[in-house]
């Protein structure tokens, strides 16, 4: 988890920084770099959620529990995310600003799920099983 979050801190703290110059690598037009420049601070929060996230899905699947992670995803994406990102978008015309914004909503509610999770797991019966299975599988 601590090179989780160190990773996504260096990654997003560098792409924020550079935001303002960042769009000079797709375009030199004013208004397709303003874009990237607005759509930056989308993309760290981006970086640090699917940081996160992959962490503690691993955990869940570590645990035995892909089908607990399988329905957090659908219910955070399909549920959360879609929903939102498809009325900011549509509805309230934020257009591209609101489809991230709304999948970024989804992404974080998958995020603090998985963490529910994470802290709610008995780590000594986690460990007696790990044991179980590798005396079952040496024999």
């Amino acid at each position: 988890m601590v090179l989780a979050v160190l990773e996504a801190l260096v990654v997003s703290g560098t792409l924020f920084a550079s935001r303002h110059v960042f769009g000079y690598v797709y375009s030199n037009e004013k208004e397709v770099v303003d874009y990237v420049t607005t759509m930056a601070p989308l993309v760290c929060v981006s970086v640090i959620l699917d940081s996160l996230q992959g962490v503690l899905s691993g955990v869940a699947r570590g645990c035995g529990w892909q089908h607990i992670g399988a329905y957090i995803n659908l219910g955070a994406f399909y549920l959360c995310g879609i929903p939102v990102a498809a009325t900011l978008a549509f509805w309230l015309k934020l257009r591209g600003l609101g489809l991230w914004i709304g999948i970024q909503s989804g992404a974080f509610t998958q995020t603090v799920l998985l963490a529910t999770v994470t802290s709610c797991i008995n780590w000594e019966k986690q460990a007696s099983k790990a044991r179980e299975r590798l005396v079952q599988g040496s024999s």
